[in-house]
C-alpha cells in the first residue's frame, strides 16, 4: 500500500493524542512546523484544555443465573471521558439493563446503588445506506447523556453498549456529559458482545458485577489551535476555513478520527503551494484542539472572530473517517446550490460528484461558525465502516487507504479554492 507520510508521522511517531497529553503537544508542534515549511502564515492560538487520564479499568461478572460455583467472567470495557472513579477496591453491584430512557424511568425504583447498562444498539443498516452519522447520533445519545440520567436517579455507575457497527469485542471510548453541578459517577462502554451477554443473563435473573475504574481529572493544560493562513490575493482579510482536529482518544493512534481529516485539510495548503495558487480570499487551515472531550478549541476560535464574523466566509471540516470522497455536503441556502455546480463538475474526474444540501452543523468544530450564519461544508465520504473502529484500539494507520485520503485532499482543495475565488461570498445561512 502506498504511504501517506504526514499521516504516518502523526500516527506512528506520535501516537494517541488525548488533550493535555505530551503526544497532543507534539502533534501541535509537528503540524505547525509542516505548515511553516509550506510558506503559510502560522500562529498558535492558546487554549486551556481538559486533562483527563484513563487509569485502570476492569470488570467481571461475579454472580448470575446458573453460574458454576467459584467462576467469574471477565468483560471488555473502557472508561468514558468525564467518568469518575470507583472506590479503590472497586464496586460490587447488581446490573439493571435498560434499552431506552423510557425503560430507565420505568425502573427507577431499582436503580439506587446499582449499575445501569444502556443496551441500545448501533443500527448498521442505516450506516450501510449512507446514514452512518444518524446511526451514531441515535445510539450515541445513551453515551452522551445516559450516565447523567442514571446518576440523577441514584445509580452507582453507568455502562453503555459500545457505539459501533462491527462486533470485534472492541470497546469504543468517548465522552459523556454531566449536568451543571452534577457529581459524575463511574461510567464506561462495554464491548458489544459483553453488553449482549449481560443482557441475556439479566433476562434470566439478577446479575452482579465487580467494576473498577480509576480515572483522574487533572488541572487544565496549555494547548493551542494551529492556524495557518494561505493569503488571498485581493481580500486577504476574508477567510475560507478548512479544518480537522488534532486530538484523538488514547486507545489508539487516531488514524481515522481525525488523523485523515486534519492531514487532508493540511494537504489543501500543500496543493495550493505546489500549484502556486492564491485565491481572492485567504484560505485558513485550522488544526483544532480538544474536539473529543471538551470542544475548547472551537470555542476559543469562535470567541476570537465573533466580532468580525462577516470575515468568515465559509467553513469546511473533515471528521467522518477515511472513506473515499463521494462529493460535498453543504449547509447553504437553497439558492447557493446552483452557484456550487461548477465546483462539483470540476470534481468529476475523481468521481466526487454528489452535492447534498444539509441543515445544521457539518462538524463539531465548525458548528459555532455555522450557528452564526457561516456556510458550512464537509467532504461527503463513504462512512459505511467508519464506526467499526471509531474510538477503539483498532483506529490505526492500516485502516487508511492512501487513495481515499488523496480523494479527500482533492475534494477539499477544489472546494476551498472555489469558495475563496467567488466574486462574492455565498449568502449567510439562518440557523434551523
Amino acid at each position: 500500500m502506498p504511504r501517506a507520510p504526514r499521516l504516518e508521522e502523526l500516527t506512528d511517531r506520535i501516537g494517541p493524542r488525548l488533550s493535555g497529553s505530551p503526544q497532543h503537544a507534539a502533534a501541535i508542534t509537528q503540524v505547525a512546523t509542516a505548515m511553516r515549511a509550506l510558506g503559510a502564515e502560522v500562529r498558535l492560538q492558546p487554549v486551556k484544555v481538559p486533562h483527563w487520564v484513563r487509569g485502570e479499568e476492569r470488570a467481571e461478572l461475579i454472580d448470575y443465573p446458573g453460574r458454576p460455583p467459584g467462576l467469574t467472567q471477565a468483560l471488555h470495557l473502557t472508561t468514558l471521558g468525564g467518568s469518575s472513579a470507583t472506590a479503590a477496591g472497586g464496586l460490587n453491584a447488581r446490573v439493571i439493563v435498560v434499552h431506552d430512557f423510557d425503560e430507565l424511568r420505568a425502573r427507577s425504583a431499582e436503580l439506587r446503588g446499582n449499575i445501569v447498562l444502556f443496551a441500545a444498539r448501533f443500527d448498521q443498516r442505516l450506516a450501510d445506506n449512507g446514514h452512518a452519522s444518524t446511526a451514531y447520533q441515535q445510539a450515541g445519545l445513551y453515551r452522551f447523556t445516559g450516565p447523567s440520567a442514571a446518576a440523577a436517579l441514584g445509580a452507582a455507575a453507568a455502562l453503555v453498549r459500545s457505539i459501533g457497527g462491527a462486533d470485534y469485542r472492541l470497546p469504543h471510548a468517548g465522552a459523556t456529559v454531566w449536568k451543571d453541578q452534577q457529581a459524575p459517577i463511574p461510567a464506561a462502554a462495554l464491548a458489544a458482545e459483553d453488553a449482549d451477554l449481560v443482557t441475556r443473563l439479566a433476562a434470566q435473573g439478577p446479575v452482579t458485577m465487580r467494576l473498577l475504574l480509576t480515572p483522574r481529572t487533572l488541572p487544565d493544560a496549555d494547548s493551542a489551535n494551529v492556524i495557518a493562513d494561505w493569503p488571498g490575493s485581493e481580500r486577504p482579510d476574508e477567510y475560507v476555513v478548512v479544518s480537522g482536529h488534532l486530538d484523538s482518544w488514547d486507545l489508539a493512534t487516531g488514524a481515522t478520527d481525525d488523523g485523515v481529516g486534519v492531514m487532508a485539510a493540511a494537504g489543501v495548503i500543500q496543493v495550493l503551494q505546489q500549484l502556486g495558487l492564491h485565491a481572492r480570499r485567504s484560505i485558513r487551515f485550522i488544526g483544532w484542539t480538544n474536539e473529543e472531550n471538551g470542544g475548547r478549541g472551537h470555542q476559543a476560535y469562535f470567541d476570537s472572530v465573533s466580532q468580525a464574523i462577516d470575515a468568515q466566509c465559509a467553513a469546511i471540516e473533515s471528521d467522518e473517517g477515511a472513506g473515499r470522497a463521494l462529493g460535498v455536503a453543504a449547509s447553504v441556502t437553497p439558492g447557493s446550490l446552483a452557484v456550487l455546480e461548477p465546483m462539483v463538475a470540476a470534481l468529476a474526474p475523481i468521481g466526487a460528484t454528489v452535492l447534498e444540501r444539509h441543515d445544521g452543523a457539518l462538524g463539531a468544530d465548525i458548528a459555532p461558525l455555522q450557528a452564526a450564519g457561516v456556510p458550512g461544508f464537509a467532504p461527503l465520504v463513504d462512512a459505511r465502516h467508519y464506526f467499526d473502529y471509531h474510538h477503539t484500539a483498532a483506529d490505526t494507520l492500516d485502516k487508511v487507504d492512501p487513495q481515499n485520503l488523496k480523494s479527500q485532499v482533492a475534494t477539499m482543495a477544489v472546494l476551498a479554492y472555489y469558495l475563496a475565488q467567488l466574486p462574492e461570498p455565498l449568502p449567510r445561512v439562518k440557523a434551523p
